[in-house]
């Protein structure tokens, strides 16, 4: 998986899942070359590798010992994962089509990794238990439909996706939109408190944890819920209840495309052609999960922006983990952390291989991108609840 050998870095994750799917164990070989896998000689996993373009080397089992001898020594930044079972995947996306496109989506299909896709009923109804890693599309949990007012109030797909939202909220009971997202941002909360693992990109990062942090609270103007917003609802907002964030300072101003001072979009003093962020190293023998989470074939990825384009390093909880930074903007792009017995991370920006996509803009062929260092990460996270969990020391 190093940048040198490997002609498709996202192919090689779906090898990996379809090879866990045959029930196959696969070490995930961290640090090594980066990140490769190590998966058993067969003629069948050799053809699917063949015919997906994914670049691989056959090892005799004196080398294959040689490479595991040399990772396992304390003076090398290796470790040597196994992977065990093929998690289940969900997508928290609406039914139709929407108006952009979903990174995710796209690399789960271009890696031909299967996902089911789940919306409001179905987290309401549970069906998040089935599932082992939950992926949180480009979404507003506030119910201030994602605060495209000012540009897309006359638009008709804004119209449309405003009015299907009401009606779904009236046909699971409640009153608002911004209710029934509340109760399926709990329903979330609760599926990761419960060992659940939960991704999510641009909106759906910090429009979560606004939604959790304003329980009780109305935060919406008239033009999102029909009424007026409580007074002074800054004070009401309780920080404790978020998963990443702290003391950060919503937008009132329903004309402004923002939500809070989460983002770092307004903030940005970037020319796109300076615009990367960096990968923390971490030990791979000591806290193998970030280890995990930042395997690439380069430690410099390239930014892109989204509504929620990266993260106020200051409003980013003492607990939570900085995978990837921008330092010198003060900013933190790819973060994680621990909730109950489950996981979270949080990614900024929409597309990693599309600088500033719009609402319209035609979606990402990742056909030009197979080795996009930006998309790695996402995979990183979906072969993650796939990792044999260490035995904690008591």
């Amino acid at each position: 998986m190093d940048a040198e050998t490997q002609k498709n870095h996202l192919k090689a994750y779906g090898i990996t899942y379809w090879t866990l799917e045959k029930q196959l164990k696969v070490k995930w070989l961290l640090n090594y070359r980066g990140g490769s896998f190590l998966l058993p000689d067969t003629e069948e996993i050799q053809r699917e590798c063949q015919i997906r373009g994914v670049s691989f080397e056959i090892l005799s089992d004196a080398k294959t010992e040689s490479i595991l001898e040399d990772i396992s020594s304390p003076s090398k930044n290796m470790e040597a994962v196994v992977l065990e079972k093929a998690p289940k995947i969900a997508v928290y996306t609406p039914k139709g089509k929407l108006p952009w496109d979903d990174a995710v989506t796209m690399v789960l299909t271009y890696a031909e990794i299967p996902y089911e896709t789940v919306y409001d009923e179905e987290v309401l109804d549970d069906a998040l238990l089935l599932y082992d890693w939950l992926h949180l599309h480009h979404e507003d949990f506030t119910g201030q439909f994602g605060k495209f007012y000012a540009n897309y109030r006359t638009a008709a797909w804004y119209i449309n996706e405003k009015k299907d939202a009401e009606a779904l909220a009236t046909k699971l009971g409640y009153s608002k939109v911004s209710d029934a997202k509340l109760a399926v941002s709990l329903k979330i909360r609760e599926y990761v408190i419960g060992g659940g693992f939960m991704f999510a990109m641009c909106s759906a990062t910090d429009s979560f944890d606004i939604a959790l942090a304003a329980e009780g609270v109305d935060i919406c103007e008239p033009m999102f819920d029909g009424d007026a917003s409580d007074a002074n609802y800054q004070s009401k907002i309780n920080y404790t209840r978020t998963f990443a964030f702290k003391d950060f300072t919503l937008e009132r101003n329903p004309m402004v495309y923002e939500f809070s001072s989460i983002d770092m979009t307004q903030k940005r003093q970037i020319p796109k052609i300076t615009d990367y962020f960096t990968l923390m190293d971490f030990s791979a023998k000591w806290d193998p999960i970030p280890t995990m989470l930042c395997q690439n074939h380069t430690a410099l990825v390239k930014g892109f922006m989204g509504q929620t384009t990266a993260f106020t390093r200051n409003e980013i909880k003492s607990n939570v983990l900085v995978l990837g930074e921008n330092k010198t903007n003060g900013e933190a792009k790819y973060i994680h952390g621990i909730k109950g017995k489950g996981f979270f991370t949080f990614y900024g920006g929409h597309d990693p291989e599309d600088y500033t996509h719009r609402v319209g803009d035609p979606k990402t062929e990742l056909d030009l991108y197979p080795t996009s260092p930006g998309y790695r990460l996402i995979l990183n996270n979906v072969l993650f609840p796939a990792a044999r969990k260490k035995k904690q020391k008591t």
